[in-house]
């Protein structure tokens, strides 16, 4: 197949990205806020001088994201102890923050011990610019077309199935996908099917095996703080208010740079056990049970592996009125500083005559799913 109009970049092309790019006013003018120390001829310089997507990525995107991590959390922890990173995986996760899990991915697999980074699945209604799809392509992204008719939707689904599937093949590089289109926006992350029947289409008959040969390792990307939750709120708020309602590309675009910027403190990010041999218990699952087997397991591996924070057990304590979880879960110290936190978030609302409970309720639902997801994760092993 033809993969040009998808796949990210090669070696060879990135001179004339890079040109693009230098020839870009917005780019230029974003470089010159996230590496306000570095003159555009010193960029140039560096960016010519990086002659894969690998040496890009540590170039560029490795040092700002170090820098960001001092700003913006209390640290990154990785744990990828359940399996080999002489091996390559199809990463499949939930999905927190548009630009933040595939980014920091790529540095955690390099942390992790791996010596390749990762091929990232990216939603091309992210997209607004030409610039944005030369750097995301040039930083080893790939684009999922959406929007499309049936027909072309079809054509589009296919194309992936085997671009992902001649990434691990063929190039022996790593895969992240995440485990529906778009995020949950209120945490309660579920994989939808449909991706992973996308994964297979072209494993024609054999399902199973097609699978296997993509080395499917549930994620588990854990966040004690999500930075967009009081924009998530207000979304639901006015979605709610107005069933016609649609977010604007300045809506995504706020979203976006409060999902980098914005404070998360404690990150985990956990890899869990291959699928490789659950998937042989499934040889005489019918085709049409087998999607939606996969989909549970990798619920139950995610939900299990969370990290949990105070936040997350003080949520469920308040929303069902009850204090089940202090000094198991947090203390009352803790509970005063969510507590403050909350009523922080609560301060920065902009929409008009706004209804505060909802807003809160739906705050509290996205820490407390998390943990609601985990106790029912560990109560079926």
């Amino acid at each position: 197949m033809n993969y040009d109009s998808i796949r990210s970049y090669n070696p060879d092309e990135l001179q004339g990205v890079y040109s693009r790019l230098l020839a870009d006013p917005m780019f230029c003018q974003m470089l010159g806020y996230v590496m306000p120390d570095m003159t555009m001829a010193d960029i140039e310089k560096t960016m010519r001088n990086c002659k894969t997507n690998l040496e890009f990525q540590r170039a560029f995107c490795y040092r700002f994201l170090l820098d960001l991590l001092q700003k913006a959390s209390k640290g990154l922890k990785v744990d990828f102890n359940s399996i080999s990173t002489a091996n390559r995986y199809t990463f499949i996760s939930n999905h927190r923050d548009i630009v933040m899990d595939p980014a920091l991915l790529s540095l955690v697999i390099l942390e992790a011990g791996f010596q390749t980074t990762c091929e990232i699945a990216i939603g091309d209604n992210l997209l607004a610019w030409p610039w944005v799809e030369d750097l995301v392509r040039t930083m080893k992204s790939f684009i999922v077309r959406r929007g499309l008719s049936m027909r072309e939707q079809l054509v589009a689904s296919q194309t992936l199935s085997a671009y992902m599937y001649h990434v691990i093949t063929d190039k022996k590089d790593n895969l992240w996908i995440a485990q529906r289109e778009g995020r949950a926006k209120d945490s309660d992350d579920r994989t939808h099917p449909a991706v992973l029947k996308m994964m297979a289409m072209i494993g024609k008959k054999d399902v199973i095996s097609h699978l296997k040969a993509m080395h499917i390792s549930p994620l588990a990307i854990s966040y004690e703080y999500d930075p967009c939750d009081i924009l998530k709120a207000q979304e639901a708020l006015l979605k709610r208010n107005n069933p016609e309602w649609q977010k604007s590309k300045s809506d995504d675009v706020n979203s976006m740079i409060t999902g980098i910027l914005g404070y998360k403190g404690h990150i985990t990010y956990r890899a869990t056990t291959c699928l490789d041999e659950f998937l042989e218990t499934l040889r005489d699952v019918p085709n049409t049970e087998v999607f939606d087997r996969i989909a549970a397991q990798i619920d139950k591996q995610i939900h299990s592996a969370y990290d949990l924070f105070p936040i997350n057990y003080v949520a469920l304590d308040r929303l069902n009125g009850k204090k089940d979880y202090l000094n198991n879960g947090y203390t009352a110290e803790e509970e005063q500083q969510v507590n403050n936190y909350l009523e922080s978030k609560m301060q920065k609302v902009n929409v008009s005559d706004a209804d505060r409970e909802f807003l809160m309720d739906n705050i509290l639902t996205m820490y407390a799913n998390p943990l609601k997801n985990h106790v029912e994760a560990k109560s079926e092993e």
